[in-house]
């Protein structure tokens, strides 16, 4: 029957290629005879302009299909059609496998990675909404004076004609420039300086008189006569002889002398002789109006009488005696010299004094020590003077640091006049720097702290005098972008400004639209890359590649579901679904219910992983995927599930958190039960990982004896810690930052490969130690390409190209290495076994070694956390973040015998996990557990939820409105709380038949 299916679809394929029906081939994309990875040779017709998802078990083919085929042919497509510099190398590129792929567009792929390290990025950044920003604040920004408070502006040529141009036919003016005369020169040296340059006139007082004069007047040895009235110009000097000086004497040369006409070339000569007059004066211009009837001037001179109205202008960006800069887009740029902070060089952080150092338990009050660096003989003098004048300016001494006020912490910093604060107390420390023992404290004390300069803003100060609809960048950006893009929508311009800004907003609105549909409209634009969660990172991912917005592409994604909440999948499969009503083609790969099931076309995968997948099980509509045989059906139809446990574990023994305060957290008290599962559950941006990662982790990691990140802010962690030996984080970053990690190597099963074939009679006759089956070390490994497989070609604007390496032809060894074959294999051979494979092959051993049940027993763990169809050599950048936590658990399961009493904590488990992976790895969990362990699990997908004992909710809604605790208790009681969003979407999730407590 697949046969008679394959031949017609073959048949359909030539027809779509003939002349006649050309058209058709636009309406689909055609694959024959794909063989990638664990491809069975499979025919595929994806149609186009349609959401496509691809389904199926971990590891039964889906992202061999959608990345490793279609994407990975539409990128050496496009590779060939760039220049010959690229092209050299597209003939040594790997293409896919497969015997035609017709009809592919342009393809972008938006793969599952780790989210970013960098200091400097933040979630502006990466969505190239801050770019935007700057660009739309270099362009219509106003600059008001911090003094005043009034516009700052610069006056142009075009101001004053215009200015000129308002007054009445025959007005006469003149054009000034106030000048000022160099004082290092004698005066009839400026004067005769003038007098070359072309000009004849100077005014004062009303008056226009000539250089001439002005130069013989200064030159005689006769002091002015000083009088109430008129003055002679240089009377405010000392008298001057011929070979004095005159120091900083201004005066106003007469540029040109004019009236206003609707001649043609009028304004010409007015600008040039504008522009001159800026050019003499270094920015100022003054225009003298002469007639009776003068309109209002811009600043009118209050010692010019008579009917003469002298009206300044100046083309430098300056007010209330401050210069300003000129707004660009380098000044709103925290990557650039120019825009960064001084202090901080646009990081928003210093090495300082960390107020966390100083008051670590900030339950504690002043009187009890909370101040830890005023401890001592004699250093607690400072202490003891703020405590015996507290009672003079009212301070509460017996009060908890974290219920004191604002103001109240921040005079234990500044002191006033009864007692001296810790800023002293450190600036005398740092004075008596050249004593060994003050140093040691003062690096006790010392991390990373808010600049002072910039408030952690990261931008020079003068960048928030620029404004756009009354607010200035760094307002914009610690909004939620929910707000965000309320304001922008709601932003009121001038009409020239709507124009100037008008393709800006639209970027700007389209993007923030995206962040906010995918369920990060919590998130601030200001908030750092390297704090988001796994999920979050993601989906930053997704609405960065939709906020441009092409037509007429292939999208493929990669799970975009991953740590978003059951209440947000609605949007982001309204953002997929308007993606593909653009006339675009959105093929994903995902396992969440909701997604599938608003399909408009279905392909399944399976039936199993590995060598056990790479067929296509059906595809169609999800309407009629009933009745057929596949996992993915059962799970689907209700056949098959995840059962509710029948009995929860009972817990008495707890890690309790006490106010609980970073980020978003609202002072929250939570209980942490030991021996059990326990899941935190609740919306995007709840607090969450603000919780467990940011919170609980780091300081039961370091009452552990373990090291770890700052601490996150509370009061207080108590309860049976004691009962806690160790502490891991299971997370989804890389298991190595080596190209040459991979599974084999962190589950430490190759040092047994490796001893195996060293103990081969070929080995011991060519002397081969385990180091030459190494490929970290030199000796056996290929030298080319250090036991890479591949050399990276580093390109001109492109992401770099991995090669072959053509000595190696990718084994990674010599040939004579390569010639040591155990049971006919190679150790590259072994590299490139699964691990299901690599397990049945290691069970019959031909060694009395023994290494080969050791081999078996390290490699089980990765089977049965569901990743049997894994290769052994397999790099690790090229697993998946879900892949990567479950090889880390496979780790910890392989040495449960020697775990006890460790409290794992994993993020968000289930990425890249189907129905049927996901009842392994609760089985997995099971097995930790029963060895006196405690597991923590941060967790979005219902079916962990309802198998949890204990489950922790925080909410109701992210960002500012999360952060509190909505529910602790068991599953079946979350879905009778009214507040947890959770718990409505648990509730078709239990059967009538109640769990047994």
């Amino acid at each position: 029957m697949q046969e008679v299916k394959r031949l017609f679809l073959l048949f359909f394929l030539l027809l779509m290629l003939s002349p006649k029906d050309e058209i058709k081939a636009r309406d689909a994309i055609f694959i024959k005879g794909a063989r990638v990875h664990n491809l069975k040779n499979i025919d595929v017709v994806i149609p186009r302009r349609k959401l496509v998802v691809i389904t199926g078990v971990s590891g039964s083919g889906k992202s061999s299909l959608a990345f490793d085929t279609l994407y990975a042919e539409g990128q050496r497509r496009y590779v060939e059609s760039l220049s010959a510099y690229v092209r050299q190398f597209t003939g040594r590129m790997n293409k896919p496998d497969v015997d035609y792929i017709h009809g592919i567009s342009p393809a972008v792929a938006i793969e599952q990675k780790v989210n970013t390290r960098n200091p400097r990025s933040t979630v502006g950044t990466s969505t190239e909404i801050y770019d935007y920003l700057k660009l739309l604040f270099a362009r219509t920004g106003k600059t008001f004076s911090p003094v005043s408070g009034n516009p700052v502006k610069s006056h142009s040529v075009e101001d004053v004609v215009d200015f000129i141009c308002t007054q009445k036919n025959g007005t006469r003016f003149l054009i000034l420039s106030p000048v000022t005369l160099n004082p290092t020169r004698p005066a009839e040296e400026n004067i005769r300086w003038l007098i070359q340059k072309g000009y004849s006139r100077y005014y004062v007082d009303e008056k226009i008189l000539m250089l001439e004069d002005f130069k013989k007047d200064n030159s005689s040895e006769k002091k002015p006569a000083k009088g109430k009235g008129k003055k002679e110009v240089g009377s405010s000097q000392k008298a001057v002889g011929k070979n004095e000086t005159i120091h900083s004497l201004k005066i106003e040369l007469v540029i040109d002398r004019i009236s206003v006409s609707a001649e043609d070339d009028f304004k010409s000569r007015a600008a040039d002789s504008v522009q001159t007059a800026f050019s003499e004066s270094n920015g100022d211009c003054n225009v003298a109006l002469m007639a009776d009837d003068v309109s209002t001037s811009v600043r009118q001179r209050t010692d010019s009488p008579g009917r003469i109205s002298v009206s300044s202008f100046s083309n430098r960006f300056e007010l209330d005696g401050m210069t300003f800069e000129v707004p660009s887009v380098h000044l709103f740029s925290f990557n650039n010299p120019y825009g960064a902070c001084k202090k901080c060089e646009g990081f928003g952080s210093v090495i300082g004094i960390d107020e966390n150092l100083v008051v670590p338990d900030k339950s504690l009050s002043v009187y009890d020590g909370a101040i830890v660096c005023w401890h001592g003989e004699k250093m607690k003098e400072w202490n003891e003077a703020l405590i015996k004048t507290a009672y003079k300016f009212d301070f509460p001494i017996h009060r908890p640091i974290y219920d004191l006020t604002t103001e109240e912490k921040k005079l234990l910093w500044t002191g006033n006049g009864y007692f001296q604060g810790l800023n002293s107390f450190f600036k005398y420390v740092e004075e008596q720097g050249y004593k060994i023992q003050y140093r040691v404290m003062l690096s006790r004390y010392r991390g990373k702290t808010i600049c002072p300069d910039c408030n952690g803003t990261r931008l020079r100060k003068d960048a928030t005098y620029v404004k756009v609809g009354g607010k200035s960048i760094n307002e914009i950006v610690l909004l939620p972008v929910s707000d965000c893009l309320k304001f922008f929508k709601n932003i009121k311009l001038s009409q020239h400004e709507s124009v100037i800004s008008k393709r800006i907003l639209t970027e700007l609105t389209s993007r923030l639209t995206f962040l906010n549909d995918v369920g990060l409209g919590y998130l601030t634009l200001n908030r750092l890359s390297n704090t988001l969660s796994g999920g979050e990172s993601q989906r930053i991912n997704l609405a960065t590649s939709l906020g441009s917005s092409l037509v007429g592409s292939l999208y493929i994604l990669d799970e975009p579901s991953i740590g978003l909440h059951p209440r947000d999948t609605g949007r982001l499969i309204t953002v997929l679904k308007t993606l593909r009503d653009l006339g675009n083609t959105v093929i994903v790969v995902e396992h969440d219910e909701e997604i599938i099931r608003q399909a408009d076309v279905l392909i399944d995968m399976g039936p199993m992983a590995g060598v056990h997948g790479g067929e296509i099980l059906f595809q169609g509509k999800v309407s009629e995927l009933n009745g057929n045989d596949s996992l993915t059906a059962k799970y689907l139809s209700g056949k098959e599930e995840i059962s509710v446990p029948l009995r929860r574990r009972r817990w008495n023994k707890y890690v309790k958190i006490e106010g609980a305060r970073e980020n978003n957290l609202k002072n929250i008290s939570v209980k942490f039960p030991l021996g059990v599962m326990t899941v935190v559950s609740g919306v995007s941006g709840s607090g969450k990982s603000s919780l467990v990662k940011k919170v609980f982790y780091p300081a039961i990691k370091k009452i552990t004896g373990g090291y770890s990140d700052e601490s996150g802010s509370y009061d207080k962690i108590s309860g049976d810690y004691n009962q806690v030996t160790a502490v891991e984080f299971v997370d989804q970053n890389p298991i190595g930052r080596s190209s040459r990690s991979n599974p084999v190597t962190f589950v430490k099963a190759y040092d047994e490969i490796r001893g195996t074939f060293s103990e081969l009679a070929m080995s011991k006759s060519r002397k081969f130690k385990p180091s030459h089956f190494s490929f970290n070390v030199d000796g056996g490994r290929c030298e080319v390409c250090e036991g890479e497989g591949e050399v990276t070609i580093e390109m001109q604007f492109m992401a770099d190209i991995h090669l072959t390496c053509e000595t190696c032809n990718g084994k990674r060894f010599k040939q004579e290495i390569l010639d040591v074959h155990y049971k006919g294999k190679s150790i590259a051979d072994v590299l490139d076994m699964t691990v299901d494979e690599a397990i049945e092959f290691f069970k019959k051993p031909i060694l009395s070694m023994g290494n080969e049940k050791k081999i078996v027993s390290k490699l089980q763990p990765l089977a049965d956390v569901g990743l049997g169809y894994i290769k052994l050599g397999q790099s690790s950048s090229t697993l998946s973040g879900g892949e990567a936590q479950r090889v880390k658990l496979a780790s910890f399961l392989r040495k449960d015998s020697e775990a006890h009493h460790t409290l794992f904590i994993f993020d968000e488990p289930t990425t890249g996990l189907h129905f049927h992976d996901i009842r392994k790895l609760l089985f997995a969990f099971d097995a930790l557990l029963e060895h006196d362990n405690s597991l923590i699990i941060i967790e979005h997908n219902p079916e962990v939820i309802k198998y949890a004992d204990w489950v922790i909710d925080l909410g109701p809604e992210g960002g500012e409105e999360g952060g509190h605790l909505v529910f602790e208790g068991k599953p079946e009681d979350l879905i009778q709380s009214e507040k947890s969003l959770t718990g409505k979407f648990l509730k078709n999730k239990f059967k009538a038949v109640k769990a047994e407590l």
